[in-house]
């Protein structure tokens, strides 16, 4: 019996530590103007970790990064750029309100659902310039968009290797004719 109760213990926390869920459910290229833009909606489903911690104001940072890369047969291939969009999302309890930051812009919500839809998407987003372009060739873009956890203070993230609540990313591939 005590092999048992062993066995059972050692499939408890395993079945508890899974990987938090993230949706894409658009992500699209487009050519305006000869420049490469991108939008995207996430749909992160946020762990009950992560909501605490933001109520008790630590501010959690969401990462979009783009890498266009020109795709060869005869050797790896070639980056031609790579873009980049960090928001900081915290929480304000003097004034009950939801702070969103992207660069030098900041603006407040009422409720984190109305902050995390700013957070969680873009459009028309400016990934290559024309002239980084060549028409003809094929691309690839490799897209990211994550929760930051190295962008924590530095205490919390000694004990976030191990916590699968903190885990929260997406990753899509796509090809594009120019």
């Amino acid at each position: 019996m005590g092999a048992w109760c062993m066995a059972l213990f050692l499939l408890l926390p395993s079945a508890a530590v899974q990987a938090q869920s993230m949706e894409l459910p658009t992500l699209t290229l487009e050519r305006q103007e000869g420049a490469l833009v991108l939008s995207f909606v996430a749909k992160p489903a946020l762990s009950k970790a992560v909501e605490e911690a933001l109520q008790r104001g630590v501010p959690v940072y969401f990462v979009a990064e783009a890498q266009v890369n020109r795709v060869r047969w005869y050797w790896r291939n070639e980056r031609i750029t790579r873009a980049s969009r960090t928001w900081r999302l915290s929480y304000q309890p003097l004034t009950s309100s939801w702070r969103v930051s992207f660069g030098a812009l900041s603006q407040n919500f009422p409720s984190l659902s109305e902050a995390l839809a700013t957070v969680t998407r873009a459009t028309d987003w400016k990934i290559a310039d024309p002239e980084q372009l060549d028409l003809g060739e094929r691309y690839e873009v490799e897209f990211s968009y994550r929760l930051d956890a190295n962008q924590l203070p530095r205490p919390m993230q000694l004990d976030l290797a191990a916590q699968a609540d903190w885990r929260l990313a997406i990753e899509r591939k796509l090809k594009i004719d120019y």
